[in-house]
C-alpha cells in the first residue's frame, strides 16, 4: 500500500522506513505558533469535557460531537486538514484520503492509564483495513510519561493476531494482543518532542505504559484510510460492556480531505448536518 514515489515530506529513506518497519517519525514537524495554538486547544477541550477521561477524548475535530458526545475544537480539524500532513499521509496510503478521526490522548502527571499493546484494525470500521496514523506529540513524550511503544515490521503479514478483552481500570483500550506470534521484548520506544509526529500503520504492534511521572504526556491522534476502502457504518468493534472508550461509527461525520471516493460507497454526509445544527 505504500507509495514510497509520490513526493512530499516524507524523503525517500522515510517513506521506505514506514514500509519496512510500519512506522516512522518524519524530519518536518510543527512550527512553534501552530504548537502553541494547538496546545491552548488542548486546555479548551479539557476544560470544556471534565467528566471524560482525558485518555478518551475521541473526534476532538468535532466542535460539537452529537454522536459521542465530546465537545471538540475547529483547530484539530484546520490540523488534521493540513497540506504537509495530507502530502505525508498520500506517501504512506495513496493519493485519495478519507479523514475519519482525530481522537487525544492525554495522559495526565501520576496518573496516565496504560494502553495495552494491541493492533487497531480490531476496533476499526475499515473494509478493506487500510489507514495511516499520524501521532503528534504536543507535549514531550518519552519512556518517563508513557510514550508510543511498537513493534517494528509487525505489520509485514497484514494479519489480525488474536487479542482478548480486559475490562481493567487501569487501561485505556480494552483489546490486548494475546498472540505469542508477537515478541514484544522487540518493542521500541517511539521518543518524540513537542510538534515532531510519527506515522503508524493499521495492522503495527503497538500501545503506551501508564504515566507516572511528574509531567502530563498529550498527543493527537489522526487517522486517515485510503478512499478504497470503506467506512463500514454498520460495524461494530469487539469490546468489553464497559469500555473506556465507546466510538460511535454509524453517526460519526467523516471528510474526503484529498482526491476521489475510489471505493464509492462512503458515506459523507452522516454527522456533518447535525453538527452544523448545534
Amino acid at each position: 500500500m505504500t507509495q514510497a514515489t509520490i513526493s512530499g515530506p516524507l524523503s525517500a529513506a522515510e517513506a521506505a522506513a514506514y514500509a519496512a518497519d510500519g512506522y516512522v517519525v518524519p524530519a518536518f514537524r510543527l512550527g512553534e505558533a501552530r504548537l502553541a495554538a494547538l496546545r491552548a486547544a488542548v486546555e479548551d477541550v479539557l476544560a470544556w469535557n471534565p467528566d471524560v477521561r482525558p485518555e478518551a477524548l475521541m473526534s476532538v475535530h468535532i466542535a460539537d460531537n452529537v454522536a459521542e458526545g465530546i465537545r471538540g475544537h475547529p483547530a484539530f480539524l484546520d490540523l488534521a486538514l493540513d497540506d504537509d500532513i495530507l502530502d505525508a499521509v498520500a506517501q504512506a496510503i495513496g493519493p485519495d484520503i478519507v479523514l475519519w478521526g482525530c481522537h487525544l490522548f492525554c495522559k495526565p502527571a501520576g496518573k496516565g492509564l496504560e494502553v495495552p499493546m494491541h493492533q487497531d484494525g480490531h476496533y476499526w470500521p475499515i473494509k478493506p483495513l487500510a489507514n495511516c496514523t499520524v501521532w503528534i506529540a504536543l507535549d514531550r513524550s518519552g519512556p518517563e510519561n508513557g510514550c508510543l511503544r511498537v513493534v517494528p515490521g509487525s505489520h509485514r503479514d497484514r494479519v489480525l493476531y488474536t487479542h482478548r478483552g480486559d475490562d481493567s481500570e487501569t487501561l485505556a483500550l480494552d483489546q490486548v494482543l494475546n498472540d505469542d506470534a508477537v515478541d514484544l521484548g522487540e518493542a521500541v520506544d517511539v521518543v518524540l518532542e513537542p510538534g515532531q509526529m510519527s506515522l503508524h500503520d493499521i495492522y503495527l504492534v503497538h500501545g503506551s505504559a501508564p504515566n507516572t511521572s511528574g509531567r502530563r504526556r498529550a498527543g493527537l491522534a489522526l487517522r486517515y484510510m485510503p478512499a478504497t476502502s470503506l467506512f463500514d457504518r454498520d460495524f461494530r468493534s469487539p469490546r468489553v460492556e464497559d469500555a473506556l472508550v465507546r466510538p460511535d461509527f454509524a453517526r460519526r461525520p467523516i471528510w474526503l480531505a484529498r482526491g476521489v471516493d475510489r471505493h464509492g460507497g462512503n458515506d459523507f454526509e452522516i454527522g456533518h448536518a447535525a453538527a452544523a445544527a448545534q
